[in-house]
């Protein structure tokens, strides 16, 4: 079990830096993920916790104990590679025994820590297998197994899952979830997959060009995204942003969506959304609303106190099987429904759509960030 504290962490490349000032407190037991697109910082903020790059400034904390000066042997931290890094002439059983030989732990010890984990991930069967006649999901089963051997006071997987195909990386996601539940213990996870990081985190960290975007749970990030870049990143598909003028007076506020010569599409807000929006009277935002806060408006239906219709014309449509996407046009700008799987929509028709504001969020048009 460990506490993990990174304060202004920082990397640079020679004239390039990398890292900007990133610090991250992270509890006993969570399940950090750092996501963001390549490029963007989260791999070697991973290798400066395992000790594999030096910071150019910042420190690391675990458990209380600074551990920046100290080597990876040094850190009692576990790390799952991509790659697997498995030693092609070594069985199963002496690959997860491995580095707890050379760790100088009895022999006793180390037999009864191999049958431990190899029960625990359902790999007792291929102990005495070598790594090429394995899966490639076994495979990580056995890099997985070697980690927890070790007991350390920190997990640490750098996009474990990227080598595998679509159904097995679904499997072992749930493999991996179920795991860290048991043992409660303390995981930093690095993935580009968002939709890994909502399923795995319980706090999920956003990067983007060294610099952390937003530390939140999946929740937050994805229901209150600091910036237009974790709404687009965060969900799939991605949240709807649109230009968007505020107007009204007397504390009635609308907001309308244009683009050039365009007819505006809109509404009147209801009070809980028009609030953060009060300063902007007059001005522009960019409006934020997910796909599912759609459905097609239905005649005589009453509307609840935060739902509102908008005219859309019927662009693209696309099923996919559990949900049916459906690409509209909102005065002249593309926005993204996800509606049920049996509707029966023509492209080009014109329809009205609801929309639950209680989902929606603003942006500040100049600097991006959202409006709280």
């Amino acid at each position: 079990m460990a506490t993990l504290a990174l304060d202004g962490i920082k990397k640079s490349f020679g004239p390039v830096q990398i890292l900007h000032d990133i610090s991250i407190d992270l509890k006993d037991g969570e399940f950090l993920v750092l996501v963001g697109p390549s490029g963007c910082g989260k791999s070697t903020l991973m290798n400066i916790i395992a000790g594999l790059e030096e910071p150019s400034g910042g420190a690391l904390h675990l458990n209380g104990r600074d551990i920046t000066p100290l080597g990876p042997a040094d850190r009692n931290i576990a790390m799952v590679f991509q790659s697997y890094a498995l030693y092609p002439n070594m069985t199963v059983a002496k690959n997860i025994e491995f580095p707890l030989e050379m760790h100088r732990i009895d022999r006793s010890v180390r037999a009864e820590r191999v049958a431990k984990v190899a029960k625990l991930l359902q790999i007792e069967h291929l102990l005495e297998r070598k790594p090429r006649q394995l899966s490639g999901g076994q495979r990580q089963r056995v890099a997985i197994g070697r980690a927890l051997a070790r007991e350390p006071q920190l997990y640490l997987f750098d996009e474990p899952l990227s080598n595998l195909d679509a159904q097995l990386r679904l499997d072992m996601r749930t493999e991996i979830k179920k795991l860290h539940q048991r043992l409660k213990s303390t995981i930093v996870y690095v993935t580009h997959d968002q939709i890994e990081a909502m399923t795995l985190a319980t706090r999920i960290a956003v990067m983007k060009g060294g610099v952390l975007q937003q530390l939140g749970t999946p929740y937050e990030v994805y229901n209150r995204p600091a910036n237009t870049f974790v709404a687009s990143f965060m969900g799939s598909p991605r949240m709807n942003l649109l230009q968007a003028r505020v107007s009204g007076s007397g504390g009635a506020l609308e907001l309308s969506f244009t683009k050039g010569d365009r007819a505006h599409a809109g509404f009147v807000l209801p009070a809980a959304a028009a609030a953060p929006l009060q300063p902007y009277t007059g001005r522009e935002v960019i409006a934020g609303i997910r796909a599912e806060a759609v459905s097609i408006a239905r005649k005589g239906e009453t509307l609840g106190a935060n739902q509102r219709t908008l005219a859309a014309r019927v662009e693209v449509i696309e099923p996919t099987g559990a949900d049916t996407l459906v690409v509209l046009d909102v005065a002249g700008q593309e926005f993204t429904a996800r509606l049920d799987p049996d509707v029966d929509l023509v492209p080009g028709a014109m329809m009205d759509f609801q929309i639950d504001l209680s989902k929606l969020v603003c942006f500040d048009s100049q600097t991006e960030i959202l409006l709280s």
